[in-house]
C-alpha cells in the first residue's frame, strides 16, 4: 500500500436544494418569486432552507481535516461515482440521502449530517453540522459506535441487480394491474394486483407501514438490523386465472420471493421510491428478491 491510499477520504454527499432547482428552472429568483406568487405561494422558505443546507455545508467542509482526500458528488451522480473500500461517506441532507447513497455503497462508514432538524425527522441523519469533526476522527479510527441496517436485493435472470436500504417494488410502472407468478416457499400463486413491496425494517417505518396498519395480518414487521423483510401485495384481484391467498410474508436469511413477470410492457422493478432507477420487468423474466449480503453500516453517537 502506497502512502498516498493511507490518506483517509471523505466522501460527501448532496443533493440539490428545492430553491436551487428553482433557480434552475425560472433562470432567476425573480422569475421564481414570480411564478410561485402567481400561485399563492412563496419563495422565502425555500430560500431560508437554502440558506441553512449552505451555513451547514460550510461547516461540514471546514471540518474535514486539510491533509484528508476529499470528494463531493451529487446524489444524480452516485451511479457513476467509484467509491473506494476505506471511503468515510458523510450524507448532508434529509433522510433519504442515506437510502439513495446506501446501494451504491460496500459497507463503508456512513455519517449522516442533518443541515435542517426544523425540516427533517433525522433518523438516518441524525447528527448536527458542528459534530463532523468529532465523528470523522472517531471513525478513521474505527472508535465509533455503528448501527448496521439490513438492505433488501432484487436479482433478475438477466444478471441485473437493484439494492435498496426501504424497500423494492415490483409491478406496473403505473401502478395499474401487474400481472405474474408469485413464489415464497413451498407456496406459488398466479396473481393481479397493483404490486408488490419488499420492505427491510429500514422501509417498516414508512410505505410498508401505511400497508400493514390497513390489513389484518399476523405479520410482523422487521427491525432495521434484523435480517428479515416482510413483503406485501397491493390489493390482490382474484379472478379464475388469479388468487389471494399469498399477500404477505416473511423473507429470512437465504430465503427470497420468486416473482415471474406475465406483464408484457411497463413491468418494473425499483427501489426506495426511485423510478428512474428501474429494472424493467418483462413477460418471463424471472427475479428473486432476498435479503442482501452487503448491509448499511450507519455511524451513531
Amino acid at each position: 500500500m502506497n502512502g498516498a491510499s493511507k490518506v483517509p477520504r471523505v466522501v460527501l454527499v448532496t443533493r440539490h436544494t428545492d430553491y436551487s432547482l428553482l433557480l434552475q428552472r425560472h433562470g432567476t429568483r425573480e422569475q421564481a418569486r414570480f411564478f410561485l406568487e402567481t400561485r399563492n405561494q412563496s419563495i422565502e422558505e425555500a430560500e431560508r432552507r437554502h440558506q441553512r443546507f449552505e451555513a451547514a455545508l460550510s461547516d461540514v467542509i471546514s471540518a474535514i481535516p486539510m491533509k484528508w482526500r476529499r470528494s463531493k458528488v451529487d446524489r444524480a451522480d452516485l451511479d457513476r461515482f467509484v467509491f473506494e473500500p476505506e471511503d468515510i461517506v458523510l450524507t448532508l441532507g434529509q433522510d433519504g440521502l442515506v437510502a439513495n447513497t446506501a446501494k451504491y455503497l460496500a459497507e463503508q462508514l456512513v455519517i449522516g449530517i442533518n443541515p435542517d432538524p426544523e425540516s427533517y425527522d433525522g433518523i438516518l441523519v441524525p447528527h448536527e453540522p458542528s459534530a463532523a469533526g468529532r465523528l470523522l476522527a472517531a471513525a478513521v479510527s474505527r472508535q465509533v459506535n455503528v448501527q448496521t441496517r439490513t438492505l433488501v436485493e432484487a436479482e433478475v435472470d438477466d444478471g441485473q441487480r437493484l439494492v435498496a436500504l426501504n424497500e423494492i417494488f415490483v409491478g406496473h410502472r403505473t401502478h395499474q394491474s401487474a400481472r405474474y407468478r408469485l413464489s415464497c416457499g413451498s407456496t406459488e400463486e398466479r396473481q393481479s394486483s397493483s404490486g408488490i413491496i419488499v420492505s427491510t425494517g429500514t422501509g417498516a417505518t414508512g410505505w410498508a407501514r401505511s400497508v400493514h396498519r390497513n390489513r389484518q395480518t399476523d405479520v410482523m414487521l422487521p427491525r432495521p438490523d434484523e435480517s428479515r423483510l416482510v413483503f406485501f401485495v397491493r390489493e390482490a384481484f382474484p379472478s379464475r386465472a388469479t388468487g389471494t391467498n399469498l399477500t404477505d410474508g416473511s423473507i429470512r436469511k437465504k430465503e427470497s420471493l420468486e416473482v415471474v413477470s406475465e406483464m408484457n410492457e411497463d413491468g418494473v422493478i425499483f427501489g426506495d421510491g426511485i423510478e428512474d432507477d428501474r429494472i424493467d420487468f418483462r413477460w418471463g423474466m424471472r427475479a428473486q428478491v432476498r435479503v442482501a449480503e452487503s448491509r448499511l453500516h450507519l455511524v451513531r453517537d
